[in-house]
């Protein structure tokens, strides 16, 4: 048996399967992507989190050594309706349950995620403990006053390192970045130097990239004040591209307020319209603040709305080559529609490479 408490006494009784843990403790989530439950498992922004599935399969295509977004599964722990033992894929390396056990991650299934899911669309997210047993008083306790301390600094790389490439040099500043992210770069012939999150902003001008990408990466924007103070200094000095946690702390850098969403946006089916080009697109989202609409200074438009509840999706910033995302065009899981915003940051880094040059001529 299996227990999964939240911290509003709710107790959803199942099976458990992969590692063998007790008292395991997160902020539980649910996304709602059909597919790519092994991008989702180690994404670095749901570190600290217990992710339920709301498609009720689990599984059934098993795992592979080519789809992790990082080297190992980021999540506190797995909810599922039913588990697949037995996967079955031409790609499947082994399945979901002996993956999960090789890296001590805890799993339940057998609950009701439906119920599950419409609990926490009502009440918003919370938090909650797995266990093989039901847990003590004092573990509810430890439970209802548990929040992820830093976790930006338990997912960025540990020191700076360099992806060759013959086109333009791109900075990366690793918040807790997907793989795919990297990948989508190197595909458009990026020269990539990645930095540690709390790399000052001196250290990363001074090796003179084209451009910077601000990466995803997990909990409250509010919480990496360092971090927000060097991307200050950062703006306006050079074109920049932010994704999720980039966006949100870019925007912060630069006088905008942030604020948490009931339960999130976490999915590969999320419609964002692009307001420049009049278009919905179908995105990959993993993330639970938002930019405050209110709190826009003069500089900063608005260019994509998220197209079921309206917040905001995407910044563009009117007095320096900056614009930002909350969801993910490198997509992994989902529709990868919104790639076109690589394409338009690489042509960014052309422009000012080309002022820049005309300027030094001037000068």
């Amino acid at each position: 048996m299996a227990y999964l408490v939240l911290e509003d006494g709710s107790v959803y009784e199942g099976e458990g399967f992969g590692a063998t843990r007790t008292d395991v403790i997160g902020e539980v989530v649910f996304n709602t992507g059909m597919t790519g439950y092994q991008e989702i498992l180690t994404d670095p922004s749901c570190y600290g989190q217990i992710v339920l599935m709301t498609y009720p399969l689990i599984g059934n295509y098993g795992v592979n050594w080519e789809d992790p977004e990082s080297l190992r599964p980021q999540v506190k722990a797995f909810a599922v309706r039913e588990l697949c033992e037995v996967p079955s894929n031409w790609h499947s390396e082994g399945s979901l349950n002996d993956y999960l056990k090789r890296h001590g991650i805890m799993g339940i299934q057998g609950i009701d995620t439906r119920a599950l899911t419409r609990k926490l669309r009502s009440r918003g997210t919370m938090r909650g403990m797995l266990s093989e047993r039901m847990p003590a008083p004092g573990s509810l306790a430890a439970m209802r006053s548990y929040t992820a301390v830093r976790p930006v600094d338990a997912v960025t790389c540990a020191e700076r390192f360099e992806i060759p490439g013959k086109g333009p040099t791109v900075a990366v500043l690793d918040l807790g970045l997907k793989a795919s992210i990297l990948s989508s770069l190197r595909a458009r012939g990026c020269r990539l130097l990645v930095y540690p999150a709390h790399t000052p902003a001196q250290e990363i001008l001074r090796d003179e990239p084209g451009g910077l990408v601000l990466t995803n990466g997990p909990g409250n924007p509010n919480e990496n004040p360092e971090i927000i103070e060097n991307l200050r200094s950062l703006a306006g000095r050079l074109p920049i591209f932010g994704i999720c946690l980039g966006h949100q702390l870019l925007a912060l850098a630069c006088g905008a307020d942030t604020q948490p969403l009931r339960y999130g946006h976490r999915g590969s089916n999320h419609p964002v319209k692009d307001l420049d080009r009049d278009r919905v697109y179908i995105t990959s989202q993993n993330h639970g603040y938002t930019i405050v609409e209110e709190t826009l200074p003069a500089n900063m438009r608005i260019s994509h709305r998220n197209w079921n509840d309206q917040t905001i999706e995407g910044i563009r910033y009117e007095d320096h080559p900056t614009f930002t995302v909350q969801f993910h065009p490198e997509a992994s899981p989902g529709p990868k529609d919104t790639g076109y915003l690589f394409d338009e940051f690489i042509g960014s880094l052309t422009v000012s490479n080309k002022i820049s040059g005309n300027a030094n001529r001037m000068n």
